[in-house]
């Protein structure tokens, strides 16, 4: 998909492919009829590394990098992610709010010249819910399979929100509602949020 129309996309399916080494996202866009369509990324997050980092491919090639995110410091709760350019060009950040996130996950998103976005858990129930399910002995052995939504805003306007689907398998659908916003900084912070929920 060329640039131009990947930037115009509003719609995406993420859907996560678990490996043993890996953890691997497979990002397309959304058809007219709400079907997935052509892949338009391919994140690939290696497990235990030293600073935190997803790269995310055009395609499952993996021959051109459409863009990547990196935790700035190594074990700070709140700490920065970096979101680049194939080149290697910061194009935005996201970071998770720790003091916040206690009862309800919440994010912080920048893009240089647009508004900041802060974006939460929808329901308080999933989300006490969620935490009570880590906190039970042996559901790490199970996924948590109830969805659960973020909406992310700049003051009372939603411009992005990511909907996790009903299931064992992790899916979630990304929808952009401001043609202002980096698609590829959009896209890497709807990946973080199943990559580093739990960090």
């Amino acid at each position: 998909m060329d640039n131009s129309r990947f930037q115009a996309q509003e719609r995406f399916h993420i859907r996560q492919k678990v490996t043993f080494a890996v953890n691997r996202y497979v990002v397309t866009a959304e058809e007219p009829d709400g079907s997935e369509g052509e892949v338009v990324a391919f994140a690939q997050q290696k497990r235990l590394a030293f600073k935190e980092q997803v790269t995310c491919y055009t395609d499952e090639s993996g021959q051109r990098v459409l863009c990547a995110f990196k935790a700035r410091k190594v074990l700070d709760l709140g700490t920065v992610y970096d979101v680049t350019d194939e080149a290697g060009n910061v194009i935005g950040s996201f970071r998770k709010k720790f003091a916040a996130s206690l009862l309800r996950s919440t994010w912080q998103v920048d893009q240089p010249g647009a508004a900041q976005l802060t974006g939460r858990e929808r329901s308080r129930f999933v989300a006490v819910l969620r935490r009570a399910w880590n906190v039970v002995p042996f559901t790490d052995l199970l996924p948590f399979a109830w969805p659960y939504h973020f909406d992310f805003t700049a003051g009372d306007e939603r411009v992005l929100s990511v909907d996790k689907k009903f299931g064992l398998r992790d899916r979630y659908v990304l929808e952009i509602a401001s043609p202002g916003i980096d698609r590829r900084l959009a896209v890497a912070q709807a990946v973080a949020l199943d990559a580093l929920q739990d960090r």
